[in-house]
């Protein structure tokens, strides 16, 4: 493939993203009768069982940066971060009239707020906190987690008006299995040659999976793989790093773009991590309710919104990701007034202390307008290692 196919690819998914009035899930559910679409809100869901229903995951992640908030201020207090104000004002507005449903993962308070106030805004809309455990025993937060999810499976089964079987299910499970294996190829990709796939590119790539339907995103990621692996793009000497804290509220596509014009090849990041949340296979032998609950426990990513059951291993996955991924710093991006990133950012900035791996932090919104700071702030960072490394 062609330079001209990696555009054409981009350009497709940067549209997507652009529109917030989610075109493409509404003809997803137009093209036939009875379809139904749920959305749910970043970190992590678990899509197969939408999936196996028949239903559409729809990822919504606010408004970023295109949409005025008016209606959505008058719902919270300015204190905490924009997200669930310029959700409100997707759904105040008419632009998730088509959503059959909508689930909030255990992110922090605020979320869980945000499930109940959108029960008691759209009663005729199916809601649901969706709650995940905080033991990781297989015999208490497992179970616990199994109920979760058969509670979420049944409650989808009666909105569909259909039963699903355990082979349903494992379907299902190997769709998103093949899914986050492109994902995890993109990621490796780009940690090895980060000229080759730029982060604002990977970022568009992974977003269009959030209103797409499974199959097409896995045949979109492979074809932007193939297109982008046959280009000859220049290398430049950037410092390569790992961007962290935006697991959440999602930056605006200029400040990834910001970082990349600073001088920083971004190798890693924890953007929309309900890509690649589950960091391996999931079994499809058995029962896949168990199997889903065993991956949550004991494969996936870590984070500040998941708790962590082992004090030493706190922040350890960072410099882990810098071993491997051959980072030289790290950038804390987090959202204004997330309390999950913050509270957790002292912690992990003196484990990466104690390896001798240099680090950056600042805050942003999902409608942040000025990113010259970020970027002078970035670049200096760049320069600084290089500057150290040399001597």
């Amino acid at each position: 493939m062609s330079q001209s196919d990696t555009a054409e690819i981009v350009a497709r998914c940067h549209v997507l993203y652009e529109d917030l009035n989610f075109t493409a899930a509404r003809k997803w559910k137009d093209a036939e009768p009875g379809r139904k679409v749920i959305g749910y809100m970043p970190v992590y869901v678990p899509r197969e069982i939408i999936h196996a229903v028949g239903m559409l995951p729809l990822g919504i992640l606010g408004g970023g940066d295109q949409l005025e908030v008016i209606h959505g201020d008058a719902y919270y207090q300015s204190y905490i971060c924009r997200i669930p104000r310029s959700t409100i004002e997707l759904g105040v507005s008419g632009r998730l009239d088509f959503v059959d449903g909508m689930l909030f993962p255990s992110i922090c308070d605020v979320i869980r707020n945000l499930s109940g106030m959108w029960k008691m805004m759209f009663p005729g809309v199916y809601s649901k906190y969706f709650d995940v455990p905080q033991t990781y025993e297989d015999d208490v937060g497992g179970t616990f987690y199994e109920n979760e999810l058969t509670e979420l499976l049944h409650d989808l089964e009666e909105l569909a008006g259909r039963k699903v079987s355990e082979d349903d299910l494992r379907r299902s499970i190997e769709v998103y299995n093949r899914n986050r294996q492109v994902v995890r190829q993109l990621y490796a990709l780009r940690a090895q040659k980060p000229w080759q796939v730029p982060a604002a590119e990977v970022y568009l790539v992974l977003r269009a999976g959030l209103v797409l339907p499974v199959e097409e995103h896995t045949d979109l990621v492979e074809q932007y793989l193939a297109a982008a692996e046959s280009e000859d793009r220049p290398l430049r000497d950037n410092c390569r790093v790992i961007l962290t804290g935006m697991f959440c509220e999602q930056p605006p596509l200029n400040l990834i773009k910001s970082l990349e014009l600073s001088g920083c090849y971004v190798v890693d990041d924890d953007l929309m991590l309900v890509t690649r949340w589950l960091t391996d296979d999931v079994p499809t032998a058995g029962d896949p309710l168990h199997n889903l609950s065993q991956a949550f426990l004991h494969h996936s990513e870590s984070t500040a919104a998941k708790y962590e059951p082992n004090p030493e291993e706190k922040g350890q996955y960072l410099v882990r990701a810098v071993r491997r991924t051959g980072a030289e710093g790290v950038i804390f991006a987090s959202p204004s007034f997330c309390d999950p990133a913050l509270l957790d950012r002292p912690m992990l900035q003196n484990v990466l202390k104690e390896a001798g791996i240099p680090f950056i932090a600042f805050k942003y919104a999902e409608n942040s307008g000025q990113m010259q700071p970020i970027r002078e702030q970035a670049g200096t960072f760049a320069d600084s290692i290089k500057l150290w490394s040399a001597a």
